[in-house]
C-alpha cells in the first residue's frame, strides 16, 4: 500500500516538474480552478484590443470602455503582460485598499472577464466581493432650489438651469443627459428621445432606446437655452460636473429626485420604470402585458407631475 502511495506521489511530482510548478503551488486544498494551473503565458496587445472591441459590439459606452481599458492596462503592467496567477492575486490584494468596494468589484470583474476570454480557467477561483449596501440619498426640493441659486451665478447659468430642470423632471441618467443633442429634444411635445446608438456615440444602460418627458418649467428653460446654444451635445460632461462642485447635489442626483418626487405623488411604479429606463428583466407585467402609447404615457406623466406645471 505504501509503495503504491509513493509511486502516486512520484508521478504527481514529475507532472508538476514538467509544468514548472511544485507540489505546494496548487495543492489539493486549493479551489479546483486553481489546481493544475498552467505556467505564466504572455498576453498580447491583440488580445486586449479584441476584448475591448467585443465590449464595443455589445453596446457599451465609450467612457465605460475607456474605464475597462485603464483597469486592464494597470493590471497588465503589474504582471508584465503575463497571465500569472500569483502576481494576479498580489495585484488584486494591493488594489483592494486603494478604492471603494464598488470600484474594486468592477476592477476584479473586468480582469476576471478578460482572463476568462483569454482562456485561463484558474481565474474562476477569484471571486469579487459582494456589492456594498447602498444608502440612498434623499434629495429634497430645497436642495434643487439651492442648486439653481448657485448655478445662477455662473456665466453659463442658462445652460445649467436647463440641465437641472430637465434632469429633475425627466429621470434621465447623468450619462444620458451628457449625450443629448438638440435633435433628441421635441420641445413642443415636451418629449426627450433617449437614443441607444453606439455608432452615434449614444448609449443607454439597458441598450434600448426610449422616451421620457419634462415639465413646462423645463420646457421654458430649454427653449431659452436652445435659442443661444451652438453646442452638440447640449451638456458637456466636464463643464457640468464642475458647475455643480459647490452645490448640495450632483448631476446623478437629479434622477434620484425625479424617482422620489414621483413616488411622493403616488405615480405608478410601472410607468416610472419605463420613463427612467429600468431593466424590465423579471418584470412579467411590463415584459408581456403593459403597453402604453407615447400619448398615454405623457397623459400619465402630466397627471402625476401635477399637469406638468408644478414648480420645484
Amino acid at each position: 500500500m505504501t509503495l503504491i502511495y509513493m509511486n502516486i506521489l512520484l508521478f504527481l511530482y514529475k507532472i508538476r516538474k514538467r509544468r514548472g510548478g511544485d507540489l505546494n503551488s496548487c495543492g489539493a486544498d486549493a479551489p479546483r480552478a486553481f489546481q493544475d494551473c498552467p505556467p505564466s503565458v504572455a498576453i498580447t496587445q491583440q488580445q486586449l484590443e479584441e476584448f475591448l472591441s467585443l465590449r464595443e459590439i455589445e453596446g457599451s459606452c465609450n467612457d465605460w470602455i475607456k474605464g475597462i481599458q485603464r483597469y486592464l492596462l494597470r493590471y497588465l503592467t503589474y504582471v508584465d503582460w503575463k497571465a500569472d496567477r500569483e502576481k494576479t492575486i498580489q495585484y488584486l490584494t494591493l488594489e483592494r485598499g486603494k478604492c471603494n468596494i464598488s470600484t474594486y468589484r468592477k476592477k476584479v470583474l473586468q480582469i476576471r472577464k478578460f482572463l476568462m476570454y483569454c482562456g485561463y480557467q484558474w481565474v474562476q477561483g477569484i471571486k469579487p466581493p459582494q456589492e456594498p449596501e447602498i444608502i440612498i440619498k434623499h434629495i429634497s426640493p430645497e436642495a434643487i432650489q439651492k442648486t439653481l441659486r448657485i448655478v445662477s451665478l455662473s456665466k453659463e447659468s442658462v445652460r445649467y438651469n436647463a440641465l437641472i430642470l430637465l434632469g429633475a423632471t425627466s429621470g434621465l441618467r447623468s450619462e444620458e443627459l451628457y449625450q443629448l443633442t438638440p435633435e433628441d429634444i421635441d420641445l413642443n411635445n415636451r418629449t426627450i428621445h433617449v437614443v441607444h446608438n453606439p455608432l452615434q456615440g449614444k448609449t443607454t444602460k439597458t441598450k434600448h432606446s426610449r422616451i421620457s418627458f419634462f415639465t413646462i418649467e423645463a420646457q421654458q428653460a430649454l427653449s431659452q437655452y436652445l435659442k443661444s446654444n451652438t453646442l452638440s451635445p447640449l451638456f458637456p460632461k466636464g463643464q457640468c460636473i464642475q458647475a455643480l462642485k459647490q452645490a448640495p447635489i450632483r448631476v446623478k442626483d437629479l434622477r434620484k429626485y425625479f424617482s422620489q418626487s414621483w413616488d411622493r405623488s403616488c405615480g405608478p411604479t410601472s410607468v416610472k420604470k419605463l420613463l427612467m429606463g429600468h431593466s424590465l428583466r423579471g418584470d412579467i407585467d411590463l415584459s408581456h402585458y403593459n403597453n402604453q402609447s407615447p400619448e398615454e404615457l405623457r397623459g400619465i406623466y402630466d397627471k402625476v407631475m401635477d399637469g406638468a406645471s408644478s414648480s420645484i
